[in-house]
């Protein structure tokens, strides 16, 4: 029986369709014969969907079901990508057994119409008001009255679509819709007539579905009132009715949390919890296309968040501060943080416990005297900490006043005068030195040291820092102290030797001539000074001028321990091209002895102006040339290392011997001549040519090099009067003795060159009886 059942063909009895415009939807229902769901039968139904103005079928599904004995009629849906206004859509269904291959005829088209059949007024635009999510596709639809045909479909702003006009139907396609930076995009259409019901016109809002809310978590501050906060995520751009909408919920109660949503920064929500402890909290954000959730499960008591800390008051010292404050968080047991901010900009946090009902402190010790320190306090609960409160009100407390600490540093400048030296006094706030107080003055006091004379003294407010005093030449001590409203600070002492003593050993003014000047380098970072250390001295003193040239010169020293032998002194007042001059002391018992002199430049420049030839001595092939007043001292923009000699003949390049070439930049040669010793300042060029005009220049040059060659100095060598002898030896002797042969040549020739006989014409010839052997 089943097998004749499975080959049995069930035609479909009963269709309807009916239609969701609000989702778009065909909602499909049918039936079939009794004897199949009595059955029980697996059964496959063929399912067609057909738009009446196409003539091919949108939509094939072959849907499964089993049926069972319940009788129920079977549905099936179907979202259209198409308004189901735009136009009319048919349905058909034929069946069979799964195990058949042998289908049933196919149902009638049941159609569902759409608004093209209907008679409107003017154009009707379908959806007319729609939400489309960003990155999907949308199609619209414009019905146009009955014989007419629609001329325009767009959008504004314009987007890039795909659409079908020229009928009573036009068809818009928008493929992966994008967010416009406007409110929303008007859709407008038009038939081919321009009454004012020839037009209509829709809306889309492009936008997204809600972010789900991040960091959400809920606290309290006294156990009763419980505060939800997230993050709300990126911008949905749907605004107004269409924004998100946050709700929440508590899981364990079943019910709404009955607050009000806020939203800034972040969102939060507070309601009053009773007496519940535990609680599991949903919030749940929604907009037309979608919603997402995010849940806290949590204990109340280990989710405070305590107030801040408020109505700081302190008690303090001149090193302590105790620092109290106030707060609401009754009954909860709290863990405080205080943080200070020191002078320096460094910031210290310390720990504290607050056990007391109605005020909390903290004793901030270890501090200095009369200094601005910034505090601020905030708390969390000391059991199950959950996070820190707000910071509470930054208070900023001055300790207060102290004795000065630490010593100024004290130098002096010595100028010997008549019966006596003028010492410049100059003073300054050592490293360890602190005021400890409002207002500082400074107390300077001087006494002889051999006759034990009452001191003289004299105030100075703290805007000072020299001042000059005339002494004799006995040996003096000098002392300075800094005052503040509580005390004095320890007096730094300073010991002026009797002249005679300095005048015979060390004093740089008075018999230091012996002590040789150094030449030292300097660096990008300032210039290096090293000196011999001796054990004798228990600190070193280097003092130099920032300013050399000026006077004052701005005396500045610095002071360096026994075991120091060099040191880089800078100063933002050290430019290239100036020479610092630089003395190093060695001081034992307050008592400073010169025993070294350096000089050097922060960077040596070219000099600031060349030798200046006072003397040429010239001969037929040498010159020497002299500039004998050209200085070499201080005022030159670097050491003065030798001289450059440059020379060429006018007409062509110079190759003398034992010279160098130089190429200027016209590529012309000179040639070069080096002196290195810079008190040499005579110099003979040899191998000249004589009466042959030459330029010269002398150019001096430094550790910084020299100037460019601008201007050259010319010479004429002189006419060589040895060739001229030379010229009368071999050319006018000669002529003249000559001259003098020919006039008298008969004369000379008897007297030097008589003739001689010649045998053949001799008369012996003529003896022809006279033979020899038959020879004449």
């Amino acid at each position: 029986l089943f097998v004749l059942l499975e080959s049995t063909v069930f035609p479909v009895t009963y269709l309807n369709i009916s239609k969701d415009l609000t989702l778009q939807r065909l909602l499909v229902e049918w039936d079939v014969g009794k004897s199949a769901h009595d059955a029980e039968l697996a059964m496959s139904f063929e399912i067609q969907v057909r738009r009446t103005d196409e003539t091919i079928t949108v939509w094939t599904e072959v849907h499964n079901v089993t049926l069972d004995k319940s009788r129920k009629p079977l549905h099936w849906i179907w979202d259209s990508d198409l308004p189901l206004e735009c136009m009319s859509h048919s349905v058909r269904i034929r069946s069979k057994a799964e195990a058949s291959e042998i289908w049933s005829q196919w149902s009638l088209w049941e159609t569902v119409l759409g608004l093209d059949t209907s008679n409107s007024s003017g154009p009707q635009i379908f959806p007319s008001e729609k939400i489309v999510e960003e990155g999907s596709d949308i199609t619209l639809c414009c019905i146009g009255r009955k014989g007419q045909i629609i001329k325009e479909f767009f959008l504004v702003p314009a987007v890039h679509v795909f659409n079908h006009t020229n009928s009573q139907v036009g068809l818009l396609t928008v493929k992966n819709v994008a967010y416009q930076k406007v409110p929303h995009i008007t859709v407008y259409c038009q038939e081919s007539c321009n009454e004012k019901q020839c037009y209509d016109q829709a809306v889309l809002f492009v936008g997204k579905p809600p972010d789900t809310p991040n960091d959400f978590s809920c606290q309290t501050q006294d156990l009763r009132i419980v505060t939800c906060t997230w993050s709300q995520g990126g911008d949905t751009y749907l605004y107004g009715r269409h924004s998100p909408k946050y709700t929440l919920s508590e899981e364990f109660s079943q019910k709404m949390v009955p607050c009000t949503v806020s939203c800034s920064e972040q969102c939060s929500c507070s309601w009053d919890i009773g007496q519940q402890r535990i609680c599991n909290i949903t919030v749940t954000v929604e907009n037309p296309l979608g919603k997402k959730t995010a849940r806290d499960v949590f204990d109340v008591t280990h989710r405070i968040y305590p107030t801040a800390p408020f109505q700081l008051w302190e008690e303090c010292t001149d090193t302590e501060i105790t620092l109290y404050w106030k707060h609401r968080n009754k009954g909860i047991e709290l863990f405080c943080q205080t943080e200070v901010l020191q002078p320096n900009g460094k910031v210290e946090l310390h720990n504290s416990s607050d056990m007391h009902l109605h005020y909390a402190s903290i004793i901030l010790d270890g501090l200095q005297p009369y200094t601005e320190y910034t505090a601020r306090v905030r708390c969390g609960a000391a059991k199950h900490f959950w996070r820190w409160s707000e910071w509470s009100e930054a208070r900023t407390i001055r300790t207060k006043e102290a004795t000065p600490s630490g010593k100024l540093d004290i130098w002096r400048e010595i100028t010997p005068v008549l019966r006596g030296r003028n010492v410049t006094l100059l003073w300054k706030q050592a490293p360890s030195f602190r005021a400890n107080g409002r207002s500082i003055s400074y107390e300077l006091t001087w006494e002889k040291v051999e006759d034990g004379s009452k001191p003289e003294s004299i105030s100075f407010s703290s805007v000072y820092n020299s001042t000059r005093i005339s002494i004799d030449n006995h040996s003096y001590k000098i002392s300075i102290m800094a005052k503040n409203n509580v005390n004095y600070s320890l007096p730094s002492v300073l010991i002026i030797p009797r002249a005679t003593v300095i005048e015979t050993l060390f004093c740089s003014s008075l018999g230091t001539e012996e002590l040789k000047e150094e030449q030292v380098n300097g660096t990008d970072d300032g210039i290096f000074i090293s000196w011999e250390t001796r054990h004798i001295y228990d600190s070193y003193i280097i003092d130099w001028c920032n300013f050399p040239m000026m006077q004052p010169c701005d005396l500045q020293w610095k002071r360096f321990g026994p075991n120091t032998s060099s040191a880089l002194i800078h100063s933002a007042a050290f430019v290239p091209g100036v020479r610092y001059n630089f003395h190093i002391y060695g001081s034992v018992a307050n008592k400073a002895s010169l025993l070294e002199k350096k000089t050097g430049y922060l960077r040596e420049l070219p000099p600031l102006r060349d030798p200046t030839v006072k003397k040429v001595e010239l001969t037929f092939n040498a010159v020497t040339l002299s500039w004998d007043s050209y200085l070499t001292n201080e005022t030159q923009s670097g050491f003065i290392r030798g001289y450059h000699v440059y020379v060429s003949p006018i007409q062509e390049d110079c190759s003398l011997k034992g010279s160098k070439k130089h190429v200027l930049p016209d590529d012309s040669v000179l040639c070069k001549y080096t002196i290195e010793n810079p008190e040499e300042k005579r110099y003979t060029v040899k191998h000249l040519l004589s009466n042959t005009k030459y330029k010269l220049v002398v150019k001096a040059y430094t550790g910084g090099g020299e100037t460019p060659i601008v201007n050259f100095m010319y010479i004429d060598t002189p006419f060589n009067s040895n060739v001229l002898y030379l010229l009368v030896l071999l050319v006018i002797v000669p002529s003249l003795v000559a001259a003098v042969c020919r006039w008298k040549m008969k004369w000379v020739k008897e007297c030097c060159c008589p003739v001689i006989p010649s045998p053949n014409k001799s008369e012996v010839l003529s003896f022809k009886e006279f033979k020899v052997r038959s020879l004449k």
